[in-house]
């Protein structure tokens, strides 16, 4: 058997992330070869990863990044299952080394971003697998988004567990950042399901109409007016659900469509993309 020396388990736990006992136990099994012990090690995390998957994942890290002609902005949310681990200095630098990844390849998809390679060869999946092993929870990329529009905007909630990127348009030659901020800001507090009343999927149209109903109905309503109701309790729907047919938090006198144009004549918002981490 080969003798396992102190600088041989520092330098797989340089090579790998993992703590000292579970490197030397790698290390014994494998009987010294880094290649096994790696392997080893690995096999660990998947171990926890198969046994968690069921798990929840309340806690962790959103983070963002926007590019410096701010055109592109990349947002990702990397959850664990309790609070403590979203602390870890292990955890909060494969959080950015998600965010550098998706940056570096600009990534389509959480599927393509998950299975590039990183400066060792592995893929990014190989490197959240590993730290599973090595913290013993289960960690996700619970979400991934990628947004180019004329100018993105990017805001993280003070909890580090919400983020939004937004789409603006028709900037012109103002300077967004401010008002762009603002927009995030409602946005995660707001929670609007869609940028218009265009952008509101049919079957949420469908069932705010039939609750409008039920509604009227139940107080009594002739069944002649129910549809004019429905439609009415529709608008406040929009009115209340639709960003830029919301109240703006900070100024209740206008609309987020009238703070925009307010701020640069025509400008409106394209898209935007909101993620939290359990809620």
């Amino acid at each position: 058997m080969a003798a396992i020396t102190a600088a041989d388990v520092n330098k797989l736990r340089t090579m790998t992330g993992a703590g000292m006992m579970d490197c030397k136990k790698a290390l014994v099994e494998a009987d010294g070869d880094f290649e096994a012990a790696r392997d080893i090690l690995r096999k660990q995390g998947q171990k926890i990863a198969d046994k968690r998957s069921d798990n929840a994942t309340s806690e962790g890290l959103v983070l963002a990044s926007v590019s410096e002609d701010g055109t592109n902005g990349k947002l990702i949310a990397l959850a664990c299952e309790t609070e403590p681990v979203s602390k870890v200095a292990d955890f909060k630098a494969l959080a950015q080394q998600i965010l550098d990844a998706a940056v570096k390849t600009n990534a389509g998809t959480k599927e393509d971003l998950l299975a590039s390679a990183q400066a060792d060869g592995r893929s990014l999946q190989d490197h959240i697998t590993d730290l599973m092993g090595k913290i013993g929870e289960k960690l996700d990329v619970v979400a991934y988004e990628n947004m180019t529009a004329e100018k993105v905007a990017s805001y993280i909630h003070s909890d580090n567990k919400k983020g939004v990127l937004v789409g603006l348009k028709n900037v012109g030659n103002a300077d967004v950042a401010a008002v762009g901020r603002d927009v995030a800001m409602q946005i995660v507090a707001m929670r609007p399901v869609a940028v218009d009343k265009d952008g509101v999927d049919s079957a949420t149209v469908e069932r705010e109409i039939e609750i409008g109903k039920e509604q009227a109905r139940a107080e009594g309503k002739p069944e002649a007016m129910l549809e004019k109701i429905a439609q009415g309790k529709l608008n406040k729907f929009y009115k209340e659900n639709t960003l830029l047919n919301q109240e703006f938090v900070k100024d209740g006198s206008l609309t987020i469509a009238q703070l925009l144009d307010k701020t640069s004549k025509g400008m409106t918002v394209s898209d935007f993309k909101r993620v939290a981490i359990g809620a």
